[in-house]
């Protein structure tokens, strides 16, 4: 079965997320990482960053995963409880670590950076339908999910398919594919993120993401007809915009505003949270994608995984501007704090 919204969660959890988070450090100049002397200390992971970015907009999240008995899993534990998510239902494992990563100052979407990955055998690839809490992962209105945990290992993929299985009294399931090939040890990934992305309510996808994957060249309507299945399909083109699909609606585009980018990571899980927070609130799908955007530019226009996402309040004045206005939109860093009123010249600082 398809569901079409969230449905009632008995607990008044809005969203879990259910995925690995590792201890991110952060470059303290740019250049290659043989070279930088020191790096900050931070948190990056595509599901606990949409997990802080809702619960810091006012909803009730939980986040599932598992780390490890070490320092960096207590301060993973901290990081995104002080955001507002329930850690409850993490796990603490006592033989694997929590998973950690290097990363240069680049723009990850292009090829002028440099990741390094310390994850192989983390805590989190450990997950398994037999050692995470079911019921805490299926608590929510809506459960949100990533291609990335399929990678992570056998066990893992296991644990999505049933997650992604239709039941009666299920949560919506929210899916981003999240390709990251790399991270694949043996062929198959983009079918596994095929069938994944196939059984889920609300997919989110990456046009270029969908053309390495799967070879789609279409467009939005070509990844649609791939992904017929999703009561709301996400198809996203970077800067360009996003078109949303709906089941029995015409597809619905919204350009990108112009942002001022200082850094591109974790825009597309803002992204996903804006969404989602448009969802839960009911809104239109026009207005979901407009969240989507401004969430994202919070994002693109701070450095690191994690920005504060606008106030509700100054987001819903920019989401309902008309057309010509909305097209105007210049955001660069610190927007935030300074949100333009939609009655005024849409410029910030």
């Amino acid at each position: 079965m398809t569901r079409t919204g969230p449905r009632n969660a008995p607990d008044g959890v809005d969203v879990v997320a259910l995925g690995e988070s590792m201890v991110t450090f952060l470059p303290s100049r740019p250049g290659r990482l043989a070279d930088v002397p020191s790096f900050a200390r931070g948190i990056g992971g595509a599901e606990s960053n949409v997990a802080c970015g809702l619960a810091a907009a006012g909803h009730r999240v939980r986040w599932v995963s598992r780390v490890g008995a070490d320092a960096f899993g207590d301060h993973l534990l901290e990081r995104i409880a002080a955001h507002g998510v329930d850690t409850s239902a993490v796990r603490i494992d006592p033989d694997r670590p929590t998973g950690i990563y290097f990363r240069t100052a680049g723009d990850r979407a292009t090829d002028a950076h440099e990741v390094a990955y310390y994850r192989a055998g983390s805590a989190a690839s450990a997950m398994s339908v037999d050692d995470v809490d079911l019921a805490a992962a299926r608590s929510g209105r809506v459960l949100h999910l990533s291609g990335i945990t399929a990678a992570l290992s056998a066990g893992c993929l296991d644990l999505l398919r049933a997650l992604v299985a239709p039941r009666e009294d299920g949560p919506l399931v929210s899916f981003d594919v999240n390709h990251r090939p790399a991270l694949w040890r043996a062929p198959g990934g983009p079918a596994v993120l095929l069938d994944l992305a196939r059984a889920g309510d609300l997919v989110f996808v990456g046009a270029d993401e969908a053309e390495d994957a799967w070879g789609a060249t279409g467009g939005p309507e070509a990844i649609r007809e791939l992904l017929p299945g999703p009561a709301v399909l996400v198809v996203k083109e970077g800067g360009r915009g996003a078109t949303a699909f709906a089941t029995g609606r015409p597809p619905v585009f919204v350009p990108a505003p112009h942002v001022d980018v200082v850094a591109a990571t974790g825009a597309g899980d803002a992204f996903a949270a804006g969404f989602l927070s448009a969802t839960l609130r009911g809104l239109p799908l026009r207005e979901r994608l407009r969240h989507g955007h401004l969430w994202a530019a919070a994002t693109l226009a701070a450095p690191g995984d994690l920005a504060p996402p606008p106030a509700r309040d100054a987001a819903d004045r920019l989401a309902a501007l008309d057309a010509a206005a909305w097209e105007k939109l210049r955001l660069g860093p610190g927007w935030t704090q300074a949100a333009p009123r939609a009655d005024e010249e849409v410029r910030t600082p």
